[in-house]
């Protein structure tokens, strides 16, 4: 009789774990398992929180298999999803200031990055974030660059004529007062669209240049190098209702996880710009980089389209320039 009561109490204080465990819903479009640093900065925060023993887990849904990719930001808000490997300005169509994190030529290089995670510039955007009902985990800004079917893009002169994706208004805006004709998907559709004759060109993350195999499609790729114009704010992010409904133990562990996903995001970004050009090369496609001159006269372009229409139309958009623009 005792040795039932004692395997009931037994079997009800397992019973009690198991159903004490939090589990959270992580969402992101990128491939699932095959390299994609952004897949495993939320593979690492689920490996995280679990190993420190604080009944949470994270539950890891890859390859847009469980929101859309602009769906994942008013999820977020609705605290409907989780956690969110999230490209910032697909929520600039709701929040117009976000575009700053996808402005041409705004961040120079991944050093250049770092040091606008710590400044005032990234401060007003994580306040928009935080307003909205969201929080940052993990910082990540990814370098990318250009690839076309038709030729090499390098000079302003090289887009006209070509229809092209460009990932945000910013750079839409840019691309389009160069003589490109703009067609705007998530990079997860690039491929499909250069296959089927949508899209002569487009631009995105050296990460995703490589995670969707657009090698397959394009003639010549230019790669980021030191005159990168392309630098996108990629952030970890993750639910106010989520992350308020953690306890003090959890928050803890999940900070810590956030840091370890963003400590390996750092050592990684200049590998994921080397690998991109070694993928391209070894696939046959031709490996251009844009000189000093050429970014230049592309820079004199956005700042009379992009800058200029941010500055005027979004409100506090001049100062969020200059904020940026005075991060050395």
């Amino acid at each position: 009789m005792l040795k039932h009561i004692a395997i009931a109490v037994l079997a009800g204080a397992v019973s009690s774990t198991a159903m004490a465990e939090t589990v959270l819903k992580a969402s992101h479009q990128w491939p699932g398992g095959k390299g994609d640093v952004r897949d495993e900065m939320v593979q690492i925060l689920a490996r995280e929180v679990e190993k420190a023993g604080v009944d949470l887990k994270i539950q890891v849904y890859p390859g847009k298999s469980l929101f859309k990719p602009r769906e994942q930001w008013g999820a977020m808000t609705k605290g409907q999803l989780d956690i969110s490997a999230f490209p910032l300005d697909y929520a600039s169509g709701r929040h117009p200031q976000f575009s700053a994190t996808l402005m041409p030529g705004l961040v120079r290089d991944h050093a250049h990055a770092a040091r606008l995670n710590a400044s005032p510039f990234m401060d007003d955007i994580k306040k928009i974030i935080d307003e909205a009902g969201v929080v940052v985990i993990s910082d990540a800004w990814l370098a990318g660059g250009f690839a076309s079917k038709k030729g090499c893009i390098r000079g302003p002169e090289t887009m006209s004529g070509q229809v092209t994706r460009a990932a945000g208004p910013a750079f839409e805006q840019m691309l389009a007062a160069a003589g490109a004709s703009i067609s705007s998907m998530p990079s997860s559709e690039i491929y499909t669209a250069l296959q089927t004759g949508v899209l002569d060109a487009a631009n995105t993350s050296s990460g995703s240049f490589v995670s969707y195999r657009i090698f397959e499609q394009v003639k010549c790729l230019t790669a980021p190098s030191a005159n990168a114009l392309w630098f996108m704010y990629e952030p970890i992010l993750m639910s106010k209702k989520s992350w308020e409904s953690l306890n003090p133990d959890q928050q803890a562990a999940l900070k810590a996880a956030g840091k370890t996903a963003e400590d390996y995001f750092a050592g990684e970004a200049k590998n994921i710009d080397d690998k991109l050009v070694d993928v391209y090369k070894q696939a046959g496609v031709e490996v251009t980089e844009l000189t000093g001159e050429e970014h230049a006269a592309w820079l004199a372009v956005a700042k009379d389209s992009s800058y200029k229409i941010f500055a005027e139309k979004v409100p506090g958009g001049a100062e969020l320039i200059e904020k940026a623009l005075a991060v050395e």
